[in-house]
């Protein structure tokens, strides 16, 4: 049987390269951003929601596994004044995490209804687990909050045959993490990847493609690392 895939955050990077991985005549996919024809502005509150609709009606009704790619890396110096702060805060949260959510919780209610079972993919960050830097205090707490969905969702609902799993990339070349390393001293930088180099979007795809049809089922909460080695756990 096809299965069908929604990966939210495919215009660029990471999420473009996730549905080059995924594509195939056993895959049917949606994809959230201006390459799919699906436009989804996450800081909207209805967006979610509204995605997941269009989504369902693409794809015939049945949605099998959601890929949550989708997010942004702003600065937010703590020199803002107070309201500035908080709104980068709340700005993240919502496209990094809540957005996340609601389309798990879609997804999970989905499946119960059908009594199929299926399979979310989170792709989170290292960040998660050893932080970033001072003007990325949001960042970092966004995906370690998508590391405890993740946990939650796959202890909670694996019973019913729906499966979490999350990917923490560490720098991965695309344009977020071009003006990142630029901003913040290249060398200096990939002297801490003990492997030399920043991963390519087409290695956390594969880890994606993995997890969204190929994993065990036993393998459910798994976390998986790929950065080089810059943070062992």
């Amino acid at each position: 049987m096809t299965t069908h895939i929604l990966v939210t955050g495919t215009s660029r990077g990471i999420g473009a390269a996730i549905l080059d991985a995924l594509a195939g005549s056993d895959v049917k996919l949606v994809g959230q951003g201006t390459r799919s024809g699906i436009a989804a502005d996450f800081t909207d509150p209805g967006a979610p929601r509204n995605l997941w609709a269009a989504a369902l009606d693409a794809l015939d009704g049945r949605i099998d596994v959601l890929v949550n790619n989708a997010g942004v890396f702003e600065a937010a110096s703590i020199d803002l004044d107070d309201d500035a702060w908080v709104a980068a805060w709340e700005r993240t949260m919502r496209i990094n995490l809540t957005a996340s959510a609601e389309l798990s919780r879609l997804a999970v209610r989905h499946w119960q209804a059908r009594g199929s079972g299926g399979r979310i993919v989170n792709i989170a960050s290292r960040a998660a687990y050893r932080g970033d830097s001072p003007a990325h205090w949001h960042y970092a707490a966004s995906k370690a909050g998508m590391i405890g969905m993740t946990k939650s969702i796959a202890r909670g609902y694996a019973k019913e045959g729906i499966l979490a799993f999350a990917i923490c990339p560490g720098f991965t070349m695309t344009g977020m993490a071009e003006d990142y390393l630029a901003s913040r001293g290249g060398d200096r930088l990939l002297a801490d990847i003990p492997l030399g180099r920043v991963a390519d979007p087409q290695e956390i795809a594969v880890t994606a493609r993995f997890c969204a049809l190929e994993a065990p089922a036993s393998m459910t909460g798994a976390v998986l690392d790929v950065n080089g080695a810059s943070y062992v756990r």
